[in-house]
């Protein structure tokens, strides 16, 4: 009988022959500034745990005492029994935090994405996306059955275009990364809502990498740029610099409501864990009682990001602690990470179709946990591979 999956076979077998196969590293130790990758000892610049919290001794007491009191799981999904007083405490302090007047958990980013862009919007409505965003953004204007309108990458010229050339829809909605995670770059967002206002269309930016980053003791992109109050739907992450698990939407009371009602990935899906909304929640308290975190976290992003332009990497337009390493080639990408590996230095690489043919690149995650001593190894690391490889002179 002929194998009716030979052609999955030979795709993967063409992925690799193209330097295209990313294979799934393995780790066998806690988050934090030192890992163990692939049975190696390394130094930790690939994750997104951006404040050092993974592993935090705090976070990881209040998911015990909620694990002992409360079970290893809600049992039902939110909208049965599966919402516990630890889940309604932390919607409550993350929205006080996002200066929002409500908040609703997810069980990731990724599906705050997709169920509130489609509570939203529908097949007579349009929506203006970023070429750029992240793919949880992409599959939700496509699960929308919406008009899906892309702009160029934070060009807000042809933002304005596509909405004046798009008619005869019913709503309309502009949706952006608030941090661009390949890039590091940020959305203008005064522009966005400037824009969003005069064509009465509902905004909505996911900050999954501005938050514990950016603004005021880490409350985002919104806060960074003073508008409170006037993006409609913010979606973050609890998985990158809050070192959990989970996803919110922060907004009016209204709206949040909304989604709770008309939300299929909140009404059909059980909610996270007593142990991940209790580190959640503690998480956020933490960031509310001191900026201190967020300070080291920049401080540690201008040394490192300092020393590599000074070396002549291409760090491309970075404005944040994302440092892209920009070799182009995916087989030189390849090497790279991996003589990196082999001096102890844990990286990413990033090739196509996740970013651009001719644009792979090494993404250096920077953290608040790290000290100057590993940062330095991290850095002479660089300096060696990329003189051996041609990549610097």
């Amino acid at each position: 009988m002929a194998d009716k999956f030979s052609w999955i076979t030979e795709g993967i077998e063409e992925l690799k022959a193209h330097n295209l196969y990313s294979a799934v590293p393995t780790v066998t130790s806690p988050s934090g500034a030192v890992m163990t990758i692939n049975d190696h000892e390394v130094i930790n610049l690939c994750s997104n745990d951006y404040l050092g919290l993974a592993n935090h001794e705090g976070l990881k007491r209040k998911a015990i005492a909620a694990l002992e009191e409360r079970g290893v799981g809600p049992g039902a999904t939110r909208r049965g029994t599966g919402t516990s007083d630890i889940h309604v405490a932390f919607e409550k302090t993350i929205a006080e935090f996002k200066g929002a007047e409500a908040a609703l958990g997810f069980q990731s980013g990724f599906m705050a994405n997709l169920t509130v862009i489609t509570s939203f919007m529908g097949k007579d409505d349009a929506i203006f996306s970023d070429e750029l965003n992240h793919a949880s953004i992409i599959d939700g204007c496509r699960l929308s059955g919406a008009r899906n309108v892309r702009y160029k990458h934070n060009d807000m010229e042809d933002l304005r275009r596509v909405i004046g050339e798009t008619q005869g829809y019913r709503r309309g909605m502009i949706v952006t990364d608030g941090v661009f995670s390949m890039d590091g770059d940020i959305a203008p967002l005064p522009d966005i809502v400037e824009i969003a206002e005069a064509h009465n269309l509902i905004s909505m930016v996911d900050d999954a990498h501005g938050e514990g980053v950016l603004g005021r003791s880490g409350r985002g992109l919104v806060d960074h740029f003073d508008l409170i109050g006037r993006i409609d739907l913010e979606i973050g992450t609890m998985s990158k610099a809050f070192g959990v698990m989970g996803g919110y939407l922060a907004a009016d009371k209204r709206l949040v409501e909304w989604v709770t009602q008309r939300g299929r990935g909140f009404t059909f899906s059980t909610g996270i864990t007593p142990a991940d909304a209790a580190a959640s929640l503690g998480a956020v308290e933490l960031l509310m009682e001191s900026g201190e975190l967020v300070e080291k976290l920049w401080s540690n992003t201008r040394y490192f990001q300092g020393a590599l332009k000074d070396l002549g990497f291409n760090t491309g337009r970075t404005v944040t602690p994302i440092t892209p390493v920009i070799l182009g080639e995916e087989g030189l990408t390849h090497q790279f990470a991996s003589e990196l590996m082999t001096l102890g230095i844990g990286t990413l690489p990033i090739i196509y179709p996740v970013v651009a043919k001719g644009q792979s690149r090494l993404r250096v995650m920077l953290s608040a946990a790290l000290s100057n001593e590993l940062m330095n190894r991290g850095i002479s690391a660089f300096e060696q591979v990329g003189r051996r490889l041609g990549v610097i002179g």
